[in-house]
């Protein structure tokens, strides 16, 4: 199947204002790509490329003032399968676990894991460890946080949303994280794009969505907290710790996002 996918993003700036945008699919979906996924930028201005610490493309600018559009549409290919459901697949010892995987069981800016940790073990210390453990977790996330846009603030973290039990998709999946993390279950913050395929669509306008990567059987799966069933057309722009290694856009003074469009339909006749 192919997907059309894209956003229309306008910023003003009363002066010249750095920003570092993270808005280019991951560089394990590239080679996905029918055409090129380059922010367009209006007006025209210098920008420059590098790699974060997480293997994510990002890009520096600078936006003069005023108004700055942010734009780009773009078709990839998708095998058009459900997630995988892997139930058979265990959680490894900490001894066992790559060096790169333990840097996912740390606490992190809004994953507090010293703040849940007895939390965790009470309530899941009993399930048995593995994907049935992760999942379990999902599960009992989903239903305790209540969605809603007004629930939503830049500074909330997993413990906040877990004591409020409201937010929206990014509370979902740091509080998964969280609880996975503290039962010592590598986990790792995503965000990307998710679209309404083979599902009833949400009368809420697209976003960008908020999911997590939990570590089994010496790889790394896909969970989604918010959703809490496989999905498909999932289409991946980065990966950290949790959502500030991710944002789509960083910004090195004031600002206002004073237009905000995301996309993801599948296309047909292709």
């Amino acid at each position: 199947m192919h997907i059309r996918f894209g956003y229309d993003i306008r910023v003003d700036c009363p002066q010249p204002t750095p920003m570092i945008l993270m808005l280019n699919v991951h560089y394990t979906r590239v080679s996905d790509l029918f055409e090129s996924d380059t922010p367009r930028l209006t007006p025209a201005v210098a920008s420059s490329g590098y790699r974060d610490g997480f293997g994510n493309w990002c890009t520096r600018i600078v936006a003069p003032a005023g108004t700055t559009r942010i734009t780009s549409s773009t078709l990839i290919r998708d095998h058009g399968m459900l997630e995988p459901v892997v139930p058979h697949a265990q959680q490894l010892p900490v001894e066992y676990l790559p060096e790169e995987a333990l840097v996912y069981l740390l606490g992190s800016r809004y994953c507090e894991t010293e703040r849940l940790q007895s939390v965790a073990w009470q309530m899941f210390g009993h399930v048995p460890a593995g994907w049935q453990r992760v999942q379990t977790i999902c599960d009992y996330v989903h239903r305790h946080i209540r969605f809603g846009y007004e629930h939503a603030r830049p500074s909330k973290t997993a413990y906040e949303a877990w004591h409020e039990g409201a937010g929206v998709c990014r509370d979902y999946a740091h509080l998964a994280i969280t609880l996975c993390r503290c039962l010592n279950i590598p986990a790792r913050y995503c965000t990307g794009y998710l679209g309404d395929i083979g599902v009833t669509p949400l009368p809420a306008p697209m976003d960008f969505a908020g999911w997590f990567e939990a570590f089994l059987g010496g790889q790394w799966y896909t969970f989604d907290a918010r959703n809490n069933q496989p999905r498909v057309g999932r289409i991946l722009i980065a990966r950290g710790r949790d959502a500030a290694d991710v944002a789509i856009c960083t910004s090195f003074g004031p600002h206002t996002l004073s237009g905000f469009q995301v996309w993801t339909d599948e296309v047909h006749g292709y």
